[in-house]
């Protein structure tokens, strides 16, 4: 759960991914990724969304402005002895927050016409 310690990201999203199931125990994670555009050029941030959590990114669409609560965590893994050992680095998405959604499309065209009844066609 979150709380207001937890460090937040705000963003437009930029991909919502399928969730996912791995292994036997049903193991479910998901993928946002947020574009931070202010700077010289644009970062894209990926974010997990593990378990229940999946369901936080229902809603979503790319180009909604959103603020994500997350956590890091980070591995490491070898795979034997003599082999290079490599870290890993996820940020966990544990709270979501939609601060604005997309613009619909139709606002931007042109505004409806009326239709007169009495012209005839």
């Amino acid at each position: 759960m979150a709380s207001s310690a937890d460090p937040k990201f705000e963003g437009v999203v930029h991909f919502v991914d399928e969730a996912r199931e791995y292994g036997q125990r049903g193991f479910r994670k998901r993928m946002v990724v947020l574009e931070d555009g202010s700077g010289r050029f644009p970062n894209y941030i990926p974010f997990e969304l593990i378990q229940d959590n999946c369901e936080l990114a229902d809603d979503l669409q790319v180009g909604d402005q959103v603020e994500i609560t997350y956590r890091l965590g980070g591995r490491k893994w070898q795979r034997d002895e003599k082999s290079e050992v490599k870290f890993f680095l996820s940020a966990e998405a544990i709270g979501l927050e939609v601060l604005s959604k997309k613009a619909d499309e139709a606002d931007d065209g042109p505004p409806p016409v009326d239709v007169d009844d009495s012209v005839p066609f």
